[in-house]
């Protein structure tokens, strides 16, 4: 791990949606160029917390800084988050009108209307290949691609304004295994490549054990855990236990 200075840090924060409470005095700090992987239960408000920092919500309470800055007005923190954090979310949430290469230029298009479309495309061109596709899916649309390279028209899409920030929900779910296998691959090397900062929501322990520095564990309305893989198999609690010490979880390990 690098171990360098928290670019997100959450204090004290709580989430309720009417009397259901989601966080409760959740704090995490998501350190400077690693990919820190989010897990929890089902309930335990993993995307509610990356809505929160992206100022797509609200909190009930709590504060959040990125980059220093305390973001209290979710209207300023997603204007200026538009620009420093790209985000892919679960379904890749492309544009199903839109052909792959003007689902990725449509955050150029709207952050930077008056660049040359010339240079838009061009652009936009480039971070599809980053991810591996041929040029030749440039002008397909998303209903003729397969679910593996949806998610890289999506992930090309969230690295279009360059960001430092890359949020991530669920990026491998719906994937067979060797495509998860390979998004993740895909993923270190863009994050080592480009030093991105990674939020990373998953399920999937393969994910976990082969790329993420760290480890948040949401349980209890917190943030029971923000460690090493290492440290995080060793807390005494009945959820982590379950999910690290599973069947699954010594099938995934690569030291079992």
């Amino acid at each position: 791990m690098s171990g360098g200075e928290p670019v997100i840090r959450v204090r004290g924060l709580v989430n309720r949606f009417g009397a259901d409470l989601v966080h409760d005095g959740l704090d995490l700090d998501v350190p400077r160029g690693e990919i820190l992987g989010v897990v929890g239960g089902s309930g335990t408000g993993k995307s509610v917390l990356m809505r929160s920092i992206l100022g797509l919500r609200r909190p009930t309470g709590g504060r959040i800084e990125v980059f220093g800055e305390r973001l209290d007005d979710p209207e300023i923190a997603q204007q200026r988050m538009a620009r420093r954090a790209g985000v892919l979310f679960q379904d890749g949430a492309l544009f199903s009108s839109l052909s792959v290469i003007e689902n990725v230029e449509l955050p150029m298009r709207t952050q930077y209307p008056d660049l040359p479309r010339q240079l838009r495309r061009d652009l936009a061109r480039s971070k599809i290949q980053l991810t591996g596709l041929p040029d030749s899916a440039c002008a397909k649309m998303p209903s003729e691609l397969s679910g593996g390279m949806r998610k890289r028209v999506a992930l090309a899409r969230s690295l279009a304004l360059e960001p430092e920030l890359l949020f991530l929900d669920e990026p491998t779910a719906g994937l067979d295994p060797i495509g998860a296998a390979e998004f993740d691959r895909l993923l270190r090397t863009l994050q080592q490549a480009l030093e991105l900062t990674v939020f990373l929501i998953t399920h999937d322990l393969d994910t976990l054990y082969a790329i993420c520095d760290r480890i948040a564990v949401l349980a209890d309305h917190r943030v029971l855990a923000n460690a090493s893989l290492d440290e995080v198999e060793r807390l005494d609690h009945p959820w982590v236990r379950d999910y690290f010490q599973g069947p699954r979880a010594r099938a995934a390990h690569p030291k079992r």
